[in-house]
């Protein structure tokens, strides 16, 4: 289990997480595994979303960073308690990021005591990150 830093009383920030991946191991995972890899990792809806860009890639290796931060945030890193399909990245209506939650992810989303999970995504052609707050308001 990862050990999740101190947070200050009275903050409702109750869990914060950053990851950071090469495009290309995603490319690469993509090349040898194909729809398995994609599979394990992505929701429908976010392999639908991804597909429809001219690149695909740096958005698959953005939203893969999203899961792996979240599961930073949570302190458990992925495994048995979070899998990769337990958290999905889908857009809200002005296009911004939104991270969403299976049956699991959402109970621990609420042991964690926080109500959402705010994301933040970007790439570039060779690197993509993320970074995810855990927030009790």
């Amino acid at each position: 289990m990862i050990e999740l830093p101190e947070i200050p009383s009275g903050c409702n920030v109750v869990g914060i997480g950053i990851d950071q991946i090469e495009v290309d191991r995603i490319q690469e995972s993509i090349d040898q595994h194909g729809l398995h890899f994609l599979s394990k990792i992505f929701t429908e809806e976010e392999q639908n979303y991804c597909r429809g860009m001219a690149n695909p890639v740096p958005h698959y290796a953005a939203r893969f960073a999203a899961k792996e931060a979240v599961s930073k945030a949570f302190g458990t890193g992925l495994g048995k308690e979070f899998g990769w399909l337990d958290s999905a990245v889908t857009h809200g209506l002005k296009g911004q990021p939104i991270m969403n939650f299976s049956g699991k992810g959402t109970k621990l989303l609420q042991e964690r005591g926080a109500k959402k999970a705010l994301v933040s995504l970007t790439h570039l052609n060779s690197i993509a990150s993320s970074v995810v707050l855990l927030v009790s308001a």
